[in-house]
């Protein structure tokens, strides 16, 4: 019954370091064709629509929603 049960506690220990094993032989032909696929950054593709985006007139408020409105100024 004993060799039975440390048996098992070894099949039990390989089964659970297949998985990392797998892991660790993991081809390098993937990790080189993931680096070459970066797109090349073009500076004056990326000026040139900088330089299309619209200036806005209006001054951007990201917490305008959150306060509460300004009180209307009565005059006499």
């Amino acid at each position: 019954m004993k060799i039975f049960t440390v048996a098992m506690a070894v099949a039990m220990m390989a089964l659970l370091a297949m998985p990392a094993h797998a892991q660790a032989n993991r081809p390098k032909e993937e990790t080189r064709k993931v680096e070459e696929k970066k797109p090349v950054v073009d500076e004056k593709a990326y000026k040139a629509a900088l330089e299309r985006i619209p200036e806005s007139r209006e001054k951007y408020d990201p917490w305008g929603g959150a306060r509460p409105a300004e009180p209307v100024k009565k005059t006499k």
